[in-house]
């Protein structure tokens, strides 16, 4: 059972570039709610309040009952973006921007052995077949063992939680017909059919 989603923002420079955010010297780490997950569904349902929802696609990482790290997959940190803007324009939590239902989509698990396994990946988003965003797991600010570290060591992770460890340049909308397909190039790729 997830029972917390840490989601860690501006964890590649680019990213924090083009939503004109300072590089953090520190993991930026926020919380969504383990509820808003849905693992290897077929469709993306959006909230009807929301005008402006953007994909940001991510590595999740997810803790064993020793929280250590034994699963992973490829994640969607769901943002509506007019919102966060009005939250953030007021100092106010940006929870109703990325926290509303089937917020953060996931793929299915597959097995991590070794963290060395996840440090130079592609991670790709197409939607509608057209890439919209690509990285690599190597360009990271901040490293998976020094993002692993700092949520165990301030907050109260527990068994079956996830990690979202940023996500590359390239975010943008997503509506209602759209189809999103995910990859974390040999690793794993999950489809979605946004409604």
């Amino acid at each position: 059972m997830i029972q917390n989603i840490w989601a860690v923002g501006r964890n590649y420079a680019e990213h924090a570039k083009e939503l004109g955010n300072e590089v953090p010297t520190e993991p930026l780490v926020f919380l969504k709610a383990g509820s808003c997950a849905t693992l290897a569904a077929k469709e993306i349902h959006l909230p009807t309040w929301g005008t402006d929802i953007h994909h940001e696609v991510e590595l999740a990482l997810q803790f064993d009952d020793n929280l250590q790290i034994d699963e992973a997959c490829v994640a969607l940190d769901l943002t509506e973006r007019a919102k966060q803007a009005q939250l953030k324009a007021k100092g106010q939590p940006w929870t109703l921007a990325k926290s509303f239902k089937e917020a953060c989509p996931l793929s299915g698990f597959f097995t991590v052995n070794d963290l060395e396994e996840l440090k130079a990946l592609d991670i790709i988003l197409k939607v509608n077949g057209d890439i919209r965003q690509k990285g690599n797991t190597n360009q990271m600010i901040f490293t998976l063992e020094a993002l692993i570290d700092f949520v165990r060591q301030h907050f109260p992770v527990m068994p079956g939680d996830l990690l979202l460890t940023g996500t590359p340049a390239g975010v943008g909308p997503l509506k209602a017909g759209d189809v999103a397909e995910a990859e974390i190039v040999g690793k794993i790729t999950h489809k979605w059919l946004v409604k």
